[in-house]
Order: C-alpha cells, then structure tokens, then sequence
C-alpha cells in the first residue's frame, strides 16, 4: 500500500516527456455536456466486456472521472482504470483489448508505468495502472469527494467551464484547470488526514 506521502503528491510532467505512442492526437474541441443517466450504464457494459475479455488479468475495474459522479456535467467519454498486475507487460492485455477496438494511445513509464488505450466509440478512456498505484488511489478518493460534496462538484465544473476557451489538446485543457483540481485534491487530503 503506497504512504500518504505518495498519494498526496503532485505529479508534473517534464516538457521532455513524450507519452503518445502513435504521435499527438489532432487537437479536439472540448464539449461539456449535462449528466447523463446512461454513463454508469455504459460504464457497466463496458467493465463488463473488459472483464470478460481480460479474465484473470483485469485485477480490477473502476469507474472514475466525471461521468462517474451523478450531477456533474463532463465531456462524454467514460474514463475508467483498470488494473493489472504489471502494466508494462502489454502483451497480456494489450492484444486482447485491441481485438475489442481499443487503441495504445499513451505509454508514461515515468508515471507509475500508466498505460492509456482510446475507444473511438463509445468514447472512452482506459486506464492502466499496476496494483496499489497512488494515481488509482487518488482517482477514486476524488471521485467519491465530488460524489459527496456538492460545493467541490460545482466548483469543478466551473473550472471545466473556464478550461475550454484555447483549444488545443485534451492535455492543455486538463492543464487550465489543474489549479482548481488541485486546490480539490488538498482539501479531500486534509479531510482524510493524509496532509
């Protein structure tokens, strides 16, 4: 189990960090749009399919991200993290996941060995991380933060809001609203005795 130490901490990537496995995606316009109902449900199916296909590999599957938490608008694309026993051996779930249409997209040896595959449709963002990871510690205790503090909900969606004018890629806009993200993340870390 990783310290608080390593939950609590904050993680930059270098200007010198090159996570795209197949070159940087064109960039995107963000769209927030409201909740919707059917994102557990699509989450459901989804984990599900993983589960299915990855057997004994798929350690766990877990709902994060903003489609996660009831009442809060989001980009449509359902963000979920799957753990295995050591992401770096892609040969054991890569394949498998590729057969159902997910793309390697992101490879971050430096950050906790994450993985990230793309499914065009249904959008959605596949995670990996290894057992114990703090950034998969840290996700859940997020989501279930914004799941029960509706003041930090609707703060978070403010900065999502405001992150949208510039454009470029998904990474800036999760770059324009790091600082309110972060300012969450030490409040729940105070709360949870961690900080």
């Amino acid at each position: 189990m990783p310290t608080h130490e390593e939950i609590t901490a904050h993680h930059d990537n270098s200007p010198d960090d090159n996570p795209w496995v197949q070159g940087p995606p064109p960039p995107e316009t963000v769209v927030i749009v409201p909740y919707d109902a059917d994102w557990p449900r699509r989450y459901q199916r989804l984990a599900t399919t993983i589960r299915d296909t990855l057997g004994d590999t798929a350690l766990d599957v877990e709902h994060v991200g903003s489609t996660a938490v009831a009442g809060l608008a989001a980009k449509d694309v359902i963000d979920i993290d799957l753990t295995v026993a050591d992401p770096r051996d892609e040969d054991r779930y890569v394949p498998a996941l590729e057969h159902l249409g997910y793309v390697l997209t992101v490879r971050e040896p430096w950050w906790h060995e994450h993985r990230c595959l793309r499914l065009a449709d249904p959008r959605v963002n596949l995670h990996v991380f290894g057992p114990d990871c703090p950034e998969a510690i840290r996700h859940r205790m997020f989501r279930d933060w914004l799941r029960t503090h509706p003041d930090d909900r609707d703060r978070y969606e403010q900065a999502k809001r405001a992150a949208i004018p510039g454009g470029g890629h998904v990474m800036d806009y999760n770059a324009r609203k790091e600082p309110v993200v972060r300012e969450i993340y030490d409040r729940l870390f105070r709360a949870a005795g961690m900080s």
